[in-house]
Order: C-alpha cells, then structure tokens, then sequence
C-alpha cells in the first residue's frame, strides 16, 4: 500500500490527530510499546468472543467474529515473536486509560440492539485510533524493521474499524448510528487531548 493509498485521518474519521512526538516517547521505549500492543491484541480477541457470547442470534457478525478472533491472536503471536527476537519477554498487562475514559460515553442499559450498536461503535473508533497510531509509527520510527511490521499491521486496523461500523449500521438505524459516531468521535477527540504522552498504542 502505497502512502496515498493508507489511512488518512480523514478516511477513519478522527477529529484529532496523534501529536507526531508521541513517536519520540515510543522510541525511548520499545519494550513497553510491544508489551502494550500484546495486550491490545488480546483484548481485541476477548471483545470479539464476548460479542459471539452476548449476540448469538446475529449469525453474520458471529462468523465475522470468528474469524476476528484467529486473526487478532495471530497479531499478538507476531507482536509477542517481537518481544522474544529482541531478547525481552512479556511483561504485565495495564490498564488502558483510554479505552476505560471512552466506555464512559455511552450510557449503560437500552435494548439489545442499542447495547449492541454501542459495542459496536466502541469497537470502531479503537480500531480507528490503533490504525491511525500504526501509521504514525510506520512513518516516523527510525528502527526500519518496526515501522514496516506497523505499516503491515495499519491495514488490518482500518479493516475492521470499516467492518465494526458497517455493522452497526446495519443492525441499528442508520441515521441515529450516524448521529452517535459522530457525538462519539467529538468525545474522543476531547479524551485525545490529554494523551499521547505514554508509550502505550492508545496512552
């Protein structure tokens, strides 16, 4: 994918970029970046099994979840294979700032389809941010070997943020859904003000 092709900010819908020296607090540590993007993978399995649980009638975003799930767990494989060529291992999991400062938006209860709408939205916009932090750090990281393994891995994100958002639209009503994502993403660009100062993916 050449760089006119990548995701820009625009095509995922953010408000608000990454401030580009998130990239320099990343690079003073690139253990803490692999073992938090470990995690992320892993949770990103665990939000497709718990939509497969919660949501079994919805055949088509069960068998996409399905598939979701081997594939976010072969992402924490490459990002833990990472971690042991540099001679580190995985360190504890953290909790995500941003995601739990996010969760607050929506509130809680509704129907099932609104609870599912949500989810989904939720499960959007991190996809959305994890491609737009992925391909901040495939442009800007001087080690050459992880900025090509976070190029690589950008698509990926954009991919399901466009499946995760077709799907709440398609199981919600698309004009209150559209109306949702974007008080969301107005919301988080809020939350994005005081970030960007961890070497975490979201932090």
């Amino acid at each position: 994918m050449d760089a006119q092709n990548q995701p820009s900010i625009k095509m995922l819908g953010l408000k608000l970029p990454t401030d580009p020296r998130w990239v320099n607090i990343v690079e003073k540590n690139i253990e803490e970046i692999l073992t938090d993007h470990a995690y992320c993978e892993q949770k990103a399995a665990a939000t497709a099994i718990s939509l497969i649980v919660s949501f079994p009638e919805y055949t088509d975003l069960v068998q996409e979840m399905t598939a979701l799930v081997k594939e976010e767990m072969s992402h924490f494989k490459l990002v833990h294979d990472k971690i042991i060529e540099r001679g580190w291992t995985l360190g504890r999991d953290r909790k995500d700032e941003y995601v739990n400062q996010l969760l607050r938006f929506f509130p809680k209860g509704g129907s099932r389809t609104t609870q599912l709408v949500h989810r989904l939205l939720y499960a959007a916009l991190i996809e959305a941010r994890s491609c737009e932090r992925f391909r901040l750090l495939s442009e800007e990281l001087e080690d050459i070997e992880l900025a090509t393994f976070y190029r690589n891995l950008m698509v990926s994100e954009a991919n399901h943020y466009t499946m995760f958002l077709g799907f709440a639209r398609t199981y919600g009503n698309r004009k209150e859904v559209d109306a949702k994502w974007n008080e969301l993403l107005a919301f988080e660009a809020e939350i994005m003000k005081e970030l960007g100062k961890k070497e975490t993916i979201h932090g």
